[in-house]
């Protein structure tokens, strides 16, 4: 089998994948923000990295998958200026940032699962790894690659001659291009803030050696990765927005904190759009999943299930723009329909131990199909490769009937569309999951008013009535939760 050929952002060409360690990968993908729900940008990214994830595992990889929450640091410009994102989502929606974390963040989660989105390994959140952020800015002081002013701690992007690296960018090009506050006592204009002063009123913060204060955006994918997958580890994946600052800032501190390469394959998801305009809820265009679950937004006509969602976002390369169109959606669920029919068509042949040899086709079928994924996991074509020779497929069974290698056959179609795509057969299922989801917010809130107003027979005999129904209800500080038992 052709080995697996990744593109890397750092070198800008296709490289063959090999793990630092033999059958062990560690993978880092910058996770939410999470100051407001998941959209359709958001499930391009981690719907992309879930297949790369699934085919390492595909090919016999251990993985090891860390995604991190970011729940505090990332300000409004998304660099050094402007307000915590959460901070100002907190006080519009008057609550705790930490209420908002906690809302946001398993909103995340329940849409990813929707998604058939596998959950991380480790999922650390930024205000957890407090002191192993603050332990590698003492280093970069240490090491003279780091300054303090009055209590804010920036990195010296001049003391890193690699800087630049990875977006291309030279340090006057960092000067004009990023939106970074103008400070009295900065060295350089595009230096970044490892560690941030925080005034009276501010919200989230913490001591330091340099005062109270709170850690810099950049900083903390960098203690995070570094603390559960070591301080040079294979793949860091992210949206192609946070090329540049965000990951030129991890590569510049994390090599010279540790003194060698960092990561040594960068791979970057491209945007969703609409209209041409990349989607996001900065920009105030997008779409939440829950949305699109329960049809409720200007811009749709109906609910769509999380299955075709997913199968949409596959049609095209992680690598290129998928443009959101209603039309594209309607497409994308016809194709997965005809895709299904086609599985089925064949799951449901019986196997003959005495059939007719298939044995080439399903080499060129595993061959095809595998190089697909292979050649920087194009999910698109690999799906183009499915519809033709399941279509061979079928031809050869009703002329010459079931072949001897069914089961094997069987077990690979399963294997990649199931195990490595995520589509399996399930959109009846899928289809109910966006009216069950609007159901159960539903009833979950009439619970809610219930223990508002100190009526705990009405709360409980809603939580006892689900679960005979075999749903179970979880009550937690962030409000209620429900699965199926």
């Amino acid at each position: 089998m052709r080995s697996l050929h990744l593109t890397n952002t750092l070198s800008r060409k296709k490289e063959v994948f090999t793990p630092i360690t033999p059958g062990f990968v560690g993978m880092y993908v910058c996770g939410p923000t999470v100051y407001g729900p998941p959209h359709l940008g958001h499930a391009k990214s981690y719907v992309a990295f879930d297949v790369i994830r699934r085919y390492l595992q595909y090919l016999g990889y251990r993985v090891r998958y860390v995604l991190n929450i970011t729940d505090v640091g990332h300000l409004t410009d998304d660099a050094d200026a402007g307000e915590d994102k959460l901070v100002k989502q907190s006080r519009l929606e008057r609550k705790e940032p930490m209420e908002v974390a906690e809302t946001y963040t398993w909103e995340f989660f329940r849409d990813m699962d929707a998604l058939n989105v596998r959950r991380p390994d480790i999922a650390p959140r930024a205000t957890g790894h407090i002191p192993e952020q603050i332990a590698m800015i003492r280093i970069l002081l240490e090491k003279g690659h780091a300054y303090e002013v009055d209590g804010t701690v920036y990195f010296d992007i001049r003391s890193d001659p690699d800087y630049g690296k990875l977006s291309g960018r030279t340090l006057d090009d960092a000067e004009s291009g990023t939106r970074v506050e103008t400070a009295a006592g900065k060295r350089h204009e595009a230096d970044f803030a490892l560690w941030k002063k925080a005034g009276p009123d501010h919200v989230m913060k913490w001591d330091s050696p340099w005062g109270i204060g709170y850690p810099g955006w950049h900083i903390e994918c960098s203690a995070m990765s570094t603390k559960y997958l070591g301080a040079r580890f294979d793949i860091h994946g992210g949206g192609l927005e946070n090329q540049f600052p965000h990951h030129e800032c991890e590569i510049a501190q994390s090599e010279c904190a540790h003194g060698h390469p960092f990561v040594n394959y960068w791979l970057h998801n491209n945007m969703v759009t609409l209209n041409g305009q990349k989607m996001g809820k900065s920009l105030g265009n997008a779409i939440s999943l829950e949305e699109f679950y329960t049809g409720n937004h200007t811009l749709l006509t109906r609910a769509w299930s999380p299955v075709v969602i997913r199968f949409f976002l596959l049609q095209s390369h992680y690598r290129g723009t998928t443009d959101f169109s209603e039309g594209a959606l309607d497409a994308a669920e016809a194709g997965l329909k005809s895709l299904h029919e086609q599985i089925r068509g064949v799951m449901s042949v019986e196997p003959r131990t005495d059939g007719p040899s298939y044995f080439r086709f399903f080499n060129d079928f595993k061959t095809d199909l595998e190089g697909a994924l292979n050649d920087d996991v194009n999910t698109a074509k690999a799906i183009a490769v499915l519809f033709e020779r399941l279509r061979a497929l079928r031809v050869f069974v009703s002329q010459q009937g079931a072949p001897r290698e069914l089961y094997e056959i069987q077990g690979f179609i399963r294997g990649i569309t199931d195990g490595v795509l995520g589509i399996w057969m399930d959109e009846e299922n899928g289809a109910l999951r966006p009216a069950l989801d609007s159901v159960m917010g539903l009833v979950l809130d009439l619970r809610a008013a219930a223990r508002a107003n100190k009526d705990w027979s009405t709360s409980d005999l809603i939580r006892d009535r689900l679960k005979v129904a075999g749903i179970t209800v979880e009550d937690g500080p962030a409000g209620s939760t429900w699965k199926p038992t």
